[in-house]
C-alpha cells in the first residue's frame, strides 16, 4: 500500500484519487477551492464525471500540509498554468525523499519549460524529490468507472519512476517505465493542439480522411522537434506520442476536440472555451510549442497554421488552402 496525494480536483486528479483508493492505497485530494471540497465530501461525485462514485476512505481537504504530510508520492494534477504557483505552495510543505509526479500536461509560455522543469525550478533538482512525469491515453470519464487502459512514468530517475509504476499495481491502469521524460512531456503538450486541429477540421464538415492525415502529419512535426532538442524518436510512436493523440483526437471527452469542432463550425476561440467549460490545454500550450519551434528552427505548419487561426489572421478554411498549397516534399525527413 502506498501513500498517495493528488493535488487537484478537477477530472483528472479526481479519477486518479479513486484509482488508487480502490487498489487499497491511502489517498488525500487536495483542492484550493474549499466549495469543491465540501462538495466532493458530501456527494463522493465530480459533476464533470458522471457515473463515478468517489470511494470512502479518501481525505479531502484544501490544507496542503495535511495532504501531503507522510505522502510517498505526490501528483500534480492541476492545470498547466497552475503548476508553479501550486509548486511554490508545496515546497513548504514537502519532505525528504517524497517523489513528485505531474500528470498535467502543457508548456510555461515564459520559460519553455516542461511541467516537470517547471517543478524542478521550483524545488531544486537534487535528488531529494524526484520528479515523474504521467501521460498516456488516459480519459478522466473513462479511469473514473474503472476502463482499463495504460500510462507511461517517465523520469531520469529509474527508482523513482519504479515507485510510480508500483502504485499502479491492482488499478486499471497498467504502468509502463520511459527514461525520455523530455519527449513524453513533449508529446502530452503538443498533442492537444493537434486534437485541437482536428476537431476544427470535424467543424469544417470534413471526415476521417482528414482527422487521420492531420494525426500523422502532426505526430510527424511533433516527433521533428523532439529529435531536435534531442528526445528519443521512439517515444512519439509510444503511448504518451501516438497513443494520447488518437485517443485525444478522436473522442467527445476530449475537450480539445470539442474545442476545435465549435472553433471549425465558426464559434469564436473564447466562446469555446466557455461552451467547454473545462480547461483547453491544447490553446494554452500553443504560444509555447511555437516559440520552441521557432528556438530550435523546426519547421511546425500544422502547429503555426493553428497559431494563426487562434489569433484571428486566417479562418479555419483559408488555413486548408493555406496547407494545401504549400511547397512539395518527401514524407521522411529524419
Amino acid at each position: 500500500m502506498y501513500n498517495i496525494a493528488i493535488l487537484g480536483s478537477g477530472t483528472w486528479g479526481t479519477a486518479l484519487a479513486a484509482t488508487f483508493a480502490r487498489a487499497g492505497n491511502k489517498v488525500s485530494l487536495w483542492s484550493i477551492s474549499q466549495d469543491e471540497i465540501d462538495e466532493l465530501k458530501s456527494t463522493h461525485k465530480h459533476r464533470n464525471l458522471p457515473g463515478a462514485v468517489v470511494p470512502d476512505g479518501i481525505l479531502f481537504t484544501s490544507d496542503m500540509a495535511e495532504a501531503v504530510c507522510g505522502a510517498q508520492i505526490i501528483i500534480i494534477v492541476v492545470p498547466s498554468i497552475f503548476v508553479r504557483s501550486t509548486t511554490f505552495t508545496l515546497k513548504k510543505h514537502l519532505e525528504k525523499g517524497q517523489t513528485v509526479a505531474v500528470a498535467a500536461k502543457g508548456l510555461e509560455e515564459r520559460t519553455l519549460f516542461t511541467l516537470s522543469e517547471v517543478i524542478e525550478d521550483v524545488i531544486g533538482k537534487n535528488g531529494d524529490n524526484p520528479v515523474v512525469a504521467l501521460s498516456g491515453p488516459t480519459h478522466a470519464e473513462e479511469v473514473a468507472i474503472n476502463y482499463p487502459t495504460t500510462i507511461v512514468c517517465a523520469s531520469e530517475n529509474e527508482k523513482a519512476a519504479e515507485t510510480v509504476q508500483e502504485a499502479f499495481a491492482g488499478t486499471c491502469i497498467r504502468p509502463y517505465r520511459n527514461n525520455d521524460i523530455k519527449g513524453v512531456e513533449i508529446c502530452g503538450a503538443l498533442k492537444n493542439i493537434m486534437a485541437l486541429a482536428c476537431g476544427i477540421s470535424t467543424g469544417l464538415g470534413y471526415g476521417d480522411n482528414t482527422r487521420a492525415a492531420l494525426m500523422t502529419r502532426g505526430m510527424s512535426e511533433i516527433a521533428s522537434l523532439g529529435r531536435t532538442m534531442g528526445c528519443n524518436i521512439q517515444t512519439f510512436s509510444g503511448l504518451a506520442g501516438m497513443g494520447d493523440l488518437i485517443v485525444t483526437a478522436t473522442s467527445m471527452h476530449s475537450r480539445n476536440n470539442r474545442a476545435g469542432i465549435l472553433i471549425g463550425q465558426g464559434v469564436p476561440v473564447d466562446e469555446a472555451v466557455k461552451e467547454v467549460g473545462m480547461v483547453v490545454e491544447g490553446l494554452n500550450a500553443l504560444p509555447g510549442a511555437r516559440a520552441l519551434a521557432e528556438k530550435y528552427g523546426v519547421k511546425m505548419p500544422i502547429i503555426e497554421t493553428m497559431g494563426l487561426i487562434v489569433d484571428g489572421v486566417i479562418t479555419p478554411g483559408d488555413a486548408v488552402d493555406s496547407l494545401f498549397n504549400r511547397d512539395l516534399k518527401s514524407e521522411i525527413l529524419y
